[in-house]
């Protein structure tokens, strides 16, 4: 399937979670074997080139994503989870959400000093969560450059903060508006 049919599986919302916004719905791909499949094939294609030594995905449409290039990548996984989900000591980075805030935590002994690390998540818009997933990444040793996401939304600031933190984007679809 190509990129443009994937897009097309990917359901628009009106004014969800707010007035004005167009929520955008990966569950709808997510439950269409093909083009789940397709979007694995895509992912693949853009980071086999990265050098990914390990895929880490944020919790928890980044754990779809992740794990599935993790395997078609042949390196390991690490989860960025939610606070208070892991049962070991972690370190966390607090974030700022559109209304409140939230906290990623890593168990830092399952990511190898200097490993090169590939972020991935369901979508990028402000950037905010895929900033955090690189700064805690970074606290544990690893060398973040390039975070991949299955929709991106560029006419809001996530693409520009993800550069100015020295990390390239990377997006299958692309979606105008927010």
């Amino acid at each position: 399937m190509s990129r443009d049919e994937l897009k097309a599986l990917i359901r628009t919302v009106p004014d969800f979670p707010s007035h004005g916004i167009q929520f955008r719905d990966i569950t709808t791909l997510l439950a269409h074997g093909e083009g789940l499949a397709a979007s694995i094939d895509h992912l693949v294609e853009i980071a086999a080139d990265l050098g990914a030594d390990k895929v880490a995905g944020i919790e928890a449409r980044g754990f779809i994503f992740g794990t599935a290039l993790a395997l078609r990548l042949g390196v390991g996984f690490v989860p960025l989870r939610k606070a208070g989900k892991l049962p070991v000591e972690t370190i966390g980075e607090d974030y700022a959400l559109e209304y409140g805030s939230a906290r990623l935590e890593l168990d830092p002994s399952i990511v190898d000093d200097n490993a090169h690390v590939l972020v991935v998540d369901d979508l990028l818009a402000t950037g905010g969560t895929a900033i955090a997933a690189t700064n805690l990444l970074r606290r544990a040793g690893a060398r973040v450059e390039h975070a991949l996401f299955v929709v991106d939304l560029p006419e809001l600031p996530g693409g520009k903060a993800l550069a100015e933190a020295g990390i390239t984007p990377h997006a299958l679809v692309e979606f105008a508006g927010h």
